[in-house]
C-alpha cells in the first residue's frame, strides 16, 4: 500500500467504529493484546534494568533488536503468531511514555497488568489491507494481518473519500466490545468567522451545581449519570461481593458492571460532544479557566470525608476534563479561538459591574451583592462575565502583536503569554 505525500492543510483525524470478530478472529485478537502488553512489560523491565545496573539509557533501536531475539527463541517463540509490526507499535509507545516522563509531562511508564490495562493493538500500514468499497466511498474492507477474513465492521459514518488510513487500532474494553479507530489525515474546512457588530465570545464557567454557564446566564445541567444509576450499580456491586471469586456467576455480573459503566461513559462522551459543536460553531472565541482537576479532586484538606468524595464524584462525572479537550481539538479544526485564563485570575471573587474585589467566598453562596457599587451577583454568572472580559482582552493583546493577515491562534494561554498582566 504506497502512502501519499501530505497535502497543505491536512490534520489527522480519528474516526471510532464498532465491530464484531468471529470467534477465530477474536481469539487471535486476544493473542495480540496478549503479546502486546508482554512486549511492553519485557521493554519497561530492559530498560529500566539497563539504567539500574549499568547506567545505560536504551531507547526504541535496542529494545526492538531485543524483540526479534524474543521471536527466534524456544520459550517465547508464541510471539510469532503476532505481527511483528504491532508488536513494534507497542515498543514505540514505550518510547512515547519514556519521552513524556524525561518532558515532565507524566509519571514514570508502569507495567501493564491483564484486566486493568487497556487491551488495545496499533497496525500501521504494513499490517493492515483497506480495499475502499467502490459504490459506497468511505467503507469497505479491512483485513489485519494474520487474520483471514476482513472485520465486520459496522460504518456508522464513512471516512473521507479517497484516503488511506494511515493506521488503525484495535480496543477491547471491559464490557467486551471491540472497537476499531482509524486514523486518516483529511482536510478540515474551517467555519465561517461567527462575527457580529463586535466580536462574538462566550465565557465558560465549569461548575458543580451546573456543568456549564454562559456569561449570557444560560446554564447546561449537570448530567448527573452516575447519581441516574446509582440504584443498579449498588445492586451489581453487591451481587459480585456475594459471588466466589473465579465462578462464571461473578464474571456475569463484573460483566453487567462493565457495561453500565460503558453506557454512562458513551452518554457521557456524546453530550459534551454535541454541546462543544454546539459553542465552537456559535462563537469566533471561546474563554475557560485553567482548571487544576486532578488537584481540585486530591487538595480537600479539612472537608469531611464523605463531602469531599461526593464533591469529587460531582467533578468526575461531569466530565471536565473531556469537555477542555474537545473544546481544544474543536477550535483547531474550525478556525476559532480557545483562551485559557489562568487559573489565578478572580472570576469568582471580581466585581463584574465595578471590577471591585469582593473577597472570598464559600461554595454554599451562590448570590452575593458587591459592598461597593451594589450589583447583586449570580455566583456562575458573574464568573463567566469576568472570564469574558478578561478573554477578550488577552485576544486583543496577542492578536494585535500578530503581522497583518495572520491567523489568529486556535489556543491562546495566559500562562505562556510573556510579560501577562495579570488583573486582580
Amino acid at each position: 500500500m504506497k502512502g501519499r505525500a501530505k497535502e497543505a492543510g491536512t490534520r489527522e483525524r480519528t474516526y471510532r467504529f464498532r465491530f464484531y470478530p468471529t470467534a477465530q478472529q477474536a481469539e487471535q485478537l486476544s493473542k495480540t493484546f496478549g503479546a502486546c502488553r508482554w512486549v511492553y512489560n519485557q521493554g519497561l523491565e530492559l530498560r529500566n534494568h539497563s539504567w539500574e545496573q549499568r547506567r545505560i539509557s536504551i531507547g526504541y533501536a535496542e529494545t526492538c533488536r531485543a524483540l526479534t531475539g524474543w521471536r527466534r527463541a524456544e520459550e517465547t517463540s508464541w510471539l510469532r503468531e503476532v505481527s511483528s509490526a504491532v508488536l513494534q507499535q507497542s515498543l514505540r509507545h514505550l518510547d512515547t511514555a519514556f519521552s513524556r516522563f524525561f518532558r515532565g509531562g507524566a509519571r514514570h511508564p508502569k507495567r501493564k497488568k491483564k484486566g486493568r490495562a487497556k487491551d488495545s493493538a496499533t497496525y500501521v500500514r504494513t499490517g493492515f489491507r483497506w480495499f475502499e468499497d467502490p459504490e459506497c466511498p468511505g467503507t469497505g474492507l479491512i483485513h489485519l494481518a494474520k487474520q483471514a477474513e476482513p472485520l465486520n465492521v459496522r460504518w456508522s459514518r464513512a471516512l473521507p473519500a479517497g484516503t488511506l488510513p494511515v493506521k488503525v487500532t484495535v480496543t477491547r474494553d471491559r464490557a467486551g466490545r471491540y472497537f476499531l479507530l482509524v486514523l486518516v489525515k483529511e482536510c478540515i474546512a474551517p467555519l465561517p468567522p461567527a462575527v457580529t457588530p463586535t466580536l462574538k465570545a462566550v465565557g465558560l464557567d465549569l461548575g458543580i451545581a451546573h456543568l456549564v454557564t454562559l456569561d449570557d446566564g444560560s446554564k447546561i445541567d449537570h448530567p448527573r449519570l452516575l447519581r441516574r444509576y446509582r440504584a443498579r450499580l449498588v445492586s451489581l456491586q453487591r451481587q459480585l461481593h456475594h459471588k466466589k471469586r473465579g465462578s462464571s456467576n461473578r464474571n456475569k455480573v463484573r460483566l453487567a458492571i462493565a457495561r453500565l459503566y460503558a453506557r454512562i461513559r458513551d452518554v457521557r462522551k456524546n453530550m459534551l460532544d454535541q454541546l462543544t459543536t454546539r459553542l465552537v460553531r456559535e462563537n469566533q472565541v471561546l474563554v475557560v479557566e485553567d482548571l487544576d482537576i486532578a488537584g481540585m479532586k486530591r487538595d480537600r484538606s479539612g472537608m469531611q470525608a464523605r463531602r469531599r468524595a461526593r464533591l469529587n464524584e460531582a467533578i468526575s462525572d461531569g466530565g471536565w476534563g473531556e469537555l477542555l479537550q474537545q473544546l481544544t481539538y474543536k477550535a483547531e479544526w474550525y478556525g476559532r479561538t480557545l483562551v485559557v485564563v489562568n487559573r489565578h485570575f478572580p472570576s469568582t471573587l471580581r466585581c463584574s459591574a465595578c471590577h471591585t474585589n469582593g473577597g472570598p467566598k464559600d461554595l454554599s453562596v451562590r448570590v452575593w451583592a458587591c459592598a461597593m457599587c451594589g450589583a447583586e451577583h449570580d455566583r456562575d454568572v458573574n464568573a463567566a462575565v469576568n472570564l469574558r472580559e478578561e478573554g477578550l482582552r488577552l485576544y486583543k493583546l496577542v492578536v494585535g502583536a500578530l503581522p497583518r493577515g495572520k491567523t489568529p491562534p486556535s489556543l491562546i494561554r495566559a500562562a505562556e503569554i510573556e510579560g501577562y498582566p495579570a488583573v486582580t
